[in-house]
């Protein structure tokens, strides 16, 4: 795999095992992570071969427990 930085393109992650939440519409309206090494990455669904933004675990948790609290609700529409 060669050096990962953020917006590198996602196709350029080999053996990424690309996941989306099940509540995804089906219809590319979603976002995808993948374990790369030590860290995650995301892209976006509609774009497979676009830039993945790569994050730490702990970038990602502190990120999963806002969005549980709900502190991001007012940029969904």
């Amino acid at each position: 795999m060669s050096s990962i930085f953020n917006g590198i393109s996602a196709g350029e992650l080999a053996g990424a095992c690309w996941i989306k939440a099940s509540r995804s519409d089906g219809v590319g309206e979603c976002v995808e992570l993948a374990e790369v090494g030590e860290n995650v990455a995301l892209r976006n669904s509609r774009d497979p071969e676009g830039p993945a933004l790569i994050f730490t675990r702990s970038e990602l948790s502190a990120f999963i427990d806002g969005a549980a609290k709900g502190e991001f609700r007012q940029l969904a529409g």
